[in-house]
């Protein structure tokens, strides 16, 4: 029977058609370029589905954007409005665990999510329109690599640590 590695399914050589056991596995994650990577960091994600979730962000701030356009938004309020999520980087002053929480408290999807049905739901464009806004700093910010912060400190994400040890 084939052995379970610790993602709970066999690991299988391609190549070779045998299964390896889960110690024999990279410790590092290769791109397609061959260069080996900084090695992931515990929680965070990494290769193809690191590059699907900071796809997933492009799309998001492109369609958030789009409908901004196209339900005549503002762009001046949309400039203005644009970093207001950023102000909850302050609460890094009361120390990591409750900037990190403060932080993935706005840059969460839940509240966006749930004012865009406020706005829709009774009607009031400048609530609607700041769903959008909030959406598209979102989906930047997940593009640029910026995820959901842990406790430890505001380089430690859930999409990898920001800086020198993961610069992309």
């Amino acid at each position: 029977m084939a052995e379970a590695s610790r993602f709970g399914a066999a690991a299988v050589g391609a190549a070779q058609g045998q299964v390896r056991p889960a110690s024999a596995l990279p410790a590092q994650i290769r791109p397609a370029t061959g260069r080996p990577s900084a090695p992931l960091q515990e929680g965070a994600t990494g290769g193809g589905v690191r590059l699907l979730l900071r796809a997933e962000g492009v799309a998001l701030l492109l369609l958030s954007m789009a409908a901004f356009a196209r339900f005549g938004g503002e762009w001046s309020f949309f400039a203005l409005a644009f970093l207001l999520p950023d102000l909850a980087l302050l609460a890094y002053l009361a120390g990591p665990r409750a900037g990190a929480a403060v932080y993935n408290a706005a840059h969460s999807l839940v509240v966006p999510a749930a004012l865009l049905a406020l706005g829709l739901a009774v009607d009031w464009a400048p609530v609607f329109d700041l769903a959008l806004v909030w959406a598209a700093h979102i989906g930047l910010d997940r593009a640029l690599g910026f995820g959901l912060k842990y406790a430890r400190g505001f380089a430690y994400t859930h999409l990898g640590q920001l800086g020198p040890v993961d610069p992309w």
